[in-house]
């Protein structure tokens, strides 16, 4: 236990803005073969005045294989500082970091030597089944009194999935979460505004629907998650659900304001069924109850058919797949990552209710192929997906693979793993960094990335 607060808390998302630049990320290499080789977690120099900059430094590769890494975070944070916080003085140490097909959870020691991290403690998946009664842990948030992580289902790959928690000092499984859960069965990503003892969560599917690859059948029922939940926080009970509509399809990443005094936030629709367009939707309150509007669409884009894997070849176009958004911790810049287009959005979200495309790059792309600078000559597969920013606002890093299944139906000649960067000057213009390009070897595929100390999605903050 620290005497003081740990130097990487902030009371504020605008004190966090003034830290020091991020000198490593961590970044989830899953397995490209599944189980013929063990995931790892990769250390990545991003100190533009090093010798290494843009290279691997370590790797921990996890024991046993079939992990699937997917979403991970840190066991303490910025939210530690809430003045209802049991414990201010933990420190921001051990990276938890689940296996999403495998359900076990890699505690990874970042300490002594951030850039040479250890394996810590290994839960399985008996441990969180018995205790908590569910599998397949995606998200991890460090909150105020504990670790909280979503599951997308039970033990049998069904639902409902669910939250369950973690102890801060000792990683032991807690238990669920909810103690009323109402009508939510399906569960993917999840957030809260702490101040104002509110929950959000939203919707992809259970195991059983997801694990084989995005299920035709499935989506054009409109079978996958297309509601947003709010919880009253402290009682852990449902209090209201919103329906965007069965023809919005995969209501996945959250991102509420980091303000602690605003209560609204986005969440991101993967595909609508009408069009295939993507969109980004806005919650907030209306006269005490909960709201949410679409304030965002992006739409498909034409495409020969010959360019387009089986799934697509009928439609003549390629959808956006939007599959990750992320917020500059000053709630101006909204990126929201097209994965099928192979297009990075920027967009100014100062006035929440009428956001403006200020920015877009293309890398990737099912039809579009887009090079990267550091080789305009050669097309690359795969595109914009898991994006992080740092507490600055100035860097935006993102890399290149959504779910192995997904992976392999919507790139069937190969998706590739890089990473790259993109600098935000301070006008807010964005552009790709041709010194940063990082490719993995070829039997892992990257996904997502933290950054040391913090980055705009992994703290939350009780002071405005």
């Amino acid at each position: 236990m620290l005497l003081k607060p740990d130097p990487t808390f902030y009371a504020s998302a605008k004190d966090a803005m003034k830290a020091p630049p991020e000198m490593l990320a961590y970044v989830a290499l899953l397995s490209a073969s599944g189980n013929g080789s063990p995931d790892a977690l990769a250390v990545v120099d991003v100190d533009p005045s090093s010798a290494s900059f843009a290279r691997e430094l370590d790797r921990v590769e996890l024991p046993n294989t079939g992990d699937e890494l997917h979403h991970f975070g840190w066991n303490a944070c910025s939210a530690a500082l809430c003045p209802f916080a049991p414990r201010p003085h933990v420190e921001r140490r051990y990276l938890i970091v689940p296996g999403l097909r495998s359900s076990r959870i890699h505690i990874i020691d970042t300490k002594p030597d951030p850039a040479h991290p250890r394996i810590a403690r290994v839960i399985e998946p008996e441990e969180i089944v018995e205790r908590a009664g569910y599998t397949r842990p995606h998200t991890v948030h460090c909150g105020p009194d504990a670790i909280y992580v979503s599951a997308l289902g039970n033990a049998a790959g069904d639902g409902p999935g669910g939250i369950f928690m973690l102890d801060c000092d000792t990683f032991d499984v807690i238990g669920p979460w909810e103690a009323d859960r109402g009508p939510q069965y399906l569960a993917y990503d999840f957030w809260w505004h702490l101040t104002q003892d509110v929950m959000v969560t939203s919707e992809w599917g259970t195991p059983n629907m997801i694990e084989g690859g995005l299920d035709p059948n499935l989506l054009l029922g409109g079978k996958y998650g297309h509601h947003l939940h709010f919880w009253d926080l402290r009682s852990r009970r449902h209090a209201q659900s919103i329906d965007l509509g069965a023809e919005q399809q995969m209501v996945l990443e959250l991102r509420p304001s980091h303000d602690p005094a605003n209560a609204y936030g986005f969440a991101g629709v993967v595909v609508s069924l009408k069009d295939l367009s993507s969109s980004i939707w806005l919650w907030h309150r209306n006269n005490g109850a909960w709201a949410v509007q679409k304030v965002i669409e992006i739409p498909a884009e034409p495409a020969d058919p010959a360019q387009l894997p089986d799934m697509l070849k009928g439609f003549s176009a390629v959808p956006p797949l939007l599959s990750d958004i992320d917020l500059s911790l000053d709630d101006r810049y909204l990126y929201a990552s097209c994965w099928g287009t192979g297009e990075m959005r920027q967009y100014d979200v100062s006035d929440p209710f009428a956001p403006k495309l200020v920015g877009s790059v293309h890398i990737g792309g099912i039809a579009r192929r887009a090079p990267h600078p550091a080789n305009p000559s050669r097309p690359l597969a795969g595109g914009p997906q898991m994006v992080e920013i740092s507490r600055d606002g100035r860097r935006v890093y993102f890399t290149n693979s959504l779910y192995r299944a997904w992976d392999d139906q919507f790139y069937p000649d190969g998706v590739g793993s890089w990473m790259v960067k993109l600098d935000v000057d301070g006008d807010g213009a964005i552009a790709v960094d041709p010194k940063f390009f990082l490719e993995f070897d070829g039997g892992h595929r990257a996904h997502q990335v933290r950054l040391q100390g913090g980055d705009a999605s992994s703290d939350s903050y009780c002071y405005s």
